[in-house]
């Protein structure tokens, strides 16, 4: 951790980046009401405060010794990690040239010193309202509207990311397929609004089971879920789906449904430790066999898959 100044205020984060202790004062007194507020000296500990910290905004200063704030945004916007982060300049330069200049390097706005409280105020809330607005707009486009878990899509690129990341680190990676059995009978008996009640269920006990970070809980599709296990051999995945399986055998239905309707599901498991050159689809398809010989042999089972 870098020795950076924090002043403690609400959920978004602003970095403040100036060597001038008056300026990083004044912004700071303004900002910090209402934010987050980061504070480093100089623009080598921006990019590491910056990349460590991920600010939702960064208010940064042009002339300071030793790198620029021109050059210190030319570095944020190379890095994957920082490259999105909303940079307003606040700077004593005033030519329309300097503000040209740090607008065409990716700043999303510019502010000449000396400023009012008002027009810091405005202008950091403007990014940071756009900034929210995409989060939101993000969260939807990921996210199952029913029961609050990962989408599908969600789902594909997570499972890329962490094959990847399996197969360069030689690690091994585990996937497992649950489907709720005889979910058309329980449609069918109580009605589709119940029938939601019940996979709302399903999926907060699935996230209550798989709770170390790592573990990613997404709907498959209709009433089946996928649960993406890094670092997960075999039987660590067997274990986790019997331990979610038990978890939603005993788990009381009747304030949904009106009485004991015993709820179960059955579920499919696999691990591998992924090549560059292997295929996602297959280990997929492997651990969907899994779920239908779970199924065809009795439902309320786990089938793990010989890789």
């Amino acid at each position: 951790m870098m020795d950076f100044l924090v002043y403690p205020g609400e959920e978004n984060t602003v970095l403040i980046v100036d060597d001038d202790k008056l300026m990083v004062s004044a912004l700071s007194q303004i900002l910090s009401t209402k934010y987050t507020v980061y504070v480093a000296r100089d623009g080598f500990d921006a990019l590491d405060v910056a990349k460590e910290l991920l600010p939702d905004i960064i208010l940064l200063d042009i002339i300071m010794p030793g790198m620029n704030g021109y050059e210190v945004i030319t570095s944020l916007k190379k890095d994957q990690a920082t490259r999105n982060i909303p940079v307003i300049f606040v700077s004593g330069l005033d030519e329309i040239a300097d503000e040209v200049k740090g607008l065409r390097l990716g700043a999303a706005d510019y502010m000449n010193k000396p400023f009012t409280s008002e027009m810091v105020r405005l202008r950091v809330g403007n990014q940071i309202k756009i900034l929210n607005q995409m989060r939101i707009i993000e969260h939807l486009s990921i996210t199952d509207p029913l029961t609050g878990v990962a989408n599908r899509r969600k789902f594909n690129s997570t499972l890329d990311a962490e094959w990847k990341r399996a197969s360069k680190l030689g690690l091994p990676l585990g996937l497992m397929l649950i489907d709720v059995d005889f979910f058309k009978k329980c449609n069918d008996t109580y009605g589709h609004l119940k029938g939601d009640e019940v996979l709302k269920s399903v999926a907060g006990i699935v996230k209550g089971r798989a709770k170390r970070t790592s573990d990613f809980v997404a709907r498959w599709g209709g009433e089946e879920f996928a649960v993406v296990l890094p670092e997960t051999d075999i039987g660590g995945a067997t274990s986790l789906a019997e331990d979610i399986r038990e978890a939603v055998k005993s788990f009381d239905f009747s304030d949904i449904l009106g009485e004991d309707a015993g709820i179960t599901i059955s579920a499919g498991v696999a691990s591998i430790i992924p090549i560059r050159d292997g295929s996602i689809s297959k280990f997929v398809n492997t651990v969907d066999e899994a779920l239908y010989h779970a199924k065809r042999s009795g439902r309320d089972r786990v089938s793990a898959a010989p890789l």
